[in-house]
């Protein structure tokens, strides 16, 4: 489904919605976190997906995770798989920075293998020859290690208040 509450066609990527009577009935004792899940009659995933020609569905990145910069979707998803094939590139995570110009600035941090170098403009140029300067991350940090769950998920809310503490931004 797209923005407006229109259901897509087949590649068109939008966030995925289900309607079914096991779907949740809403939040307790939340009414506005259940309607803003429930718009357009549908419960909305916060996963965003495609159907393709043979009406398979492929979850491509979470809604929350998507970068708008220029009026252009980005999947952090989609640039965070071009990170990992640079060879010096052990982890990494794609988020969204406020962007004065663009609205949202594709922001990248990078864990390198150990005993590996790279400059952030290698890494972009190398994103860039791959998906082009839209998606190509505008800043490349690198950390030595980012941070994870207790279960080893690397935490893009942590990366995002670090990034804007050093920038002197909110968070």
């Amino acid at each position: 489904m797209d923005g407006e509450g229109r259901l897509l066609g087949t590649g068109a990527r939008g966030e995925i919605v289900v309607r079914s009577s096991l779907v949740m009935a809403g939040y307790y004792k939340n009414p506005e976190a259940t309607a803003e899940v429930s718009k357009h009659g549908w419960h909305h995933t916060g996963d965003i997906g495609y159907l393709d020609a043979d009406n398979f569905l492929h979850i491509v990145d979470r809604a929350k995770d998507m970068v708008i910069t220029g009026g252009f979707n980005v999947y952090s998803a989609e640039v965070e798989q071009a990170l990992m094939e640079h060879p010096a590139v052990r982890d990494c995570a794609v988020v969204g920075m406020p962007d004065d110009t663009w609205g949202e600035r594709v922001t990248a941090v990078v864990q390198l293998q150990p005993g590996a170098d790279a400059q952030p403009e290698d890494v972009v140029a190398f994103v860039k020859a791959r998906l082009g300067s839209v998606k190509a991350p505008k800043q490349v940090e690198i950390w030595p290690d980012l941070p994870r769950s207790k279960v080893g998920k690397v935490l893009k809310t942590d990366i995002r208040e670090c990034l804007a503490r050093v920038a002197g931004g909110p968070g």
